[in-house]
């Protein structure tokens, strides 16, 4: 089992949302494709937000970063306007 869980995951991302408002994460495939991304650029190069264990798989790292709300996740329509 993923821990943190991805409900937890999605709670923390939309953890700003006013009651009403569109959340920013709906789905689970969502909080994949972002840490995803995220682990990618660590594998790139990129410094981590939080401080990575020894060993830790840039996946591990990306969803730590998420969970700690290092991460912001933006919509893909968004970054057109």
């Amino acid at each position: 089992m993923l821990h943190p869980s991805y409900t937890d995951l999605m709670q923390v991302v939309n953890k700003d949302v006013e009651e009403g408002e569109t959340k920013i994460v709906n789905s689970r495939y969502s909080i994949v494709l972002a840490t995803s991304k995220r682990a990618r650029q660590l594998i790139d190069g990129e410094l981590p937000l939080v401080n990575a264990k020894n060993g830790e798989k840039p996946l591990s790292t990306a969803i730590e970063e998420l969970n700690e709300g290092k991460l912001k996740i933006i919509a893909e329509n968004a970054e057109e306007e």
